[in-house]
């Protein structure tokens, strides 16, 4: 399949060979234990362990991951599950790890598990790719590009080739990107991690997360941890989610042309300060973003002048949810501030482009800025 296109690649990705009278896509198998005779050889004998439903979903995360190359997928009960697995998989008491300073906003709680554990934590920020400066003697570097909620890039060539060098391993958080606009391990990272509850299934109806490798022995340490933990996907969130990919392109391609010219909107407002999205040709992260992103996400932030005019600006808006999470298919936004945790402005909205006919959102957000500003 690596000579298909996105779209084509989405809709038939993990699908079975096709069998009389079967549906395409077979419903999800609610099972605990399978039938099993003599040594337990087969594929599936434990519902922690494997299950049919997760193995069409993790092949076809595979497919979308590295067209066409062998990789190993474990799909997880959330992206925090599969973030955890990797890290604590791989990192033991003495080890060191370096995680970014300004990246998803639970990191922080990973890092007091690791220091728990006796793991040294090395922080930088993902712009400049200053995480370069602190990769001496690291077990395992951890990349978020873009990074959320500030959108800042890296270039993560330029960093997996100095931290292999040193024998360091790494893992690329993908959420924001989604496999259909970045390919880490193409980019030569070991391991690529995402969120699947944000732009990769894109209803904001399901948890999920998944991990992909090239290396079979890295794929098999997350796998265990998965076991070990029981950090596994219910059967219909991971048939839920296989059924969703089949409009990726279509929702991701919406979402991205609509995020770009609502940033050309936005950028005409003296109000706005702060604008960041990486495909727009004027922002800092544009000229790594077009050398190893395909499409540059859903996500948009900017800055309003203080905490009561965001709030306002949230509460005019007719179109958009005011809630947290990104990449679903109804847009939302929020004033990141309020959760505590990211270094942003009072006024910081973190908005996520949604599949609504681009004319009708930029209205909205006009007219939602029009009132916000007005009369106090």
């Amino acid at each position: 399949m690596s000579t298909l296109g996105d779209g084509t690649r989405a809709v038939r990705a993990g699908l079975p060979e096709p069998e009389q009278f079967e549906p395409t896509l077979p419903g999800p198998v609610f099972a605990a234990h399978f039938h099993l005779s003599g040594e337990p050889t087969g594929p599936y004998t434990y519902g922690r362990d494997t299950n049919p439903t997760w193995t069409h979903l993790e092949r076809a995360i595979g497919e979308l991951e590295a067209p066409g190359e062998p990789v190993e997928t474990t799909v997880f009960a959330s992206g925090m599950a599969a973030i955890s697995a990797v890290l604590l998989s791989q990192a033991r008491t003495g080890d060191v790890v370096v995680l970014p300073d300004d990246g998803y906003q639970a990191l922080p709680l990973v890092r007091e598990q690791l220091e728990a554990y006796g793991v040294e934590v090395r922080t930088a920020p993902t712009g400049g790719d200053a995480q370069l400066a602190v990769l001496e003697g690291v077990k395992l570097l951890w990349i978020e590009t873009p990074s959320n909620p500030g959108l800042d890039v890296c270039d993560v060539r330029r960093l997996v080739e100095a931290a292999h060098a040193a024998g360091t391993l790494v893992a690329v958080d993908n959420t924001l990107a989604t496999p259909l606009g970045q390919r880490p391990l193409e980019l030569g990272a070991d391991f690529s991690v995402a969120s699947d509850t944000k732009g990769l299934t894109g209803h904001g109806d399901i948890l999920l997360g998944h991990v992909t490798c090239r290396d079979p022995e890295l794929a098999a340490g997350v796998r265990r941890w998965r076991k070990v933990v029981g950090a596994i996907p219910g059967p219909m969130e991971a048939w839920l989610a296989h059924r969703s990919l089949a409009t990726l392109e279509l929702r991701i391609d919406r979402q991205c042309a609509t995020a770009l010219t609502l940033t050309q909107a936005l950028g005409k407002r003296p109000e706005v300060t702060g604008l960041r999205y990486p495909g727009l040709p004027s922002d800092p992260s544009y000229p790594k973003a077009v050398r190893q992103m395909r499409r540059f996400g859903s996500v948009v932030s900017f800055v309003l002048p203080d905490r009561e005019r965001a709030e306002r600006f949230l509460t005019e808006l007719r179109l958009v949810d005011d809630a947290t999470s990104f990449g679903g298919v109804r847009s939302t936004a929020e004033r990141r501030a309020r959760w505590g945790g990211d270094a942003v402005p009072e006024g910081f909205i973190r908005f996520s482009v949604g599949a609504e006919s681009p004319e009708d959102l930029v209205a909205d957000v006009e007219r939602a800025l029009d009132a916000a500003m007005g009369e106090r």
